[in-house]
């Protein structure tokens, strides 16, 4: 049975654990039609269009 040879020290520990748990942030782009910022691939929530096509009507 493997056991380790020497304790591992709380920084190196700590360093092999860290880039496991960052988030992303989602990235958003701005829309061509109306300019407000959205999701990528998605219909925009401002205007309703996606893909240059009006995909939900909207009230302005």
């Amino acid at each position: 049975m493997a056991v380790p040879k020497r304790k591992v020290s709380k920084a190196r520990r700590d360093k092999r654990r860290s880039s496991t748990w960052k988030l992303n942030l989602p990235s958003l782009v701005k829309c061509p039609k109306c300019g407000a910022f959205k999701l990528t691939h998605r219909v925009c929530k401002a205007c309703g269009y996606y893909n240059g096509e009006e995909i939900i009507k909207t009230e302005e």
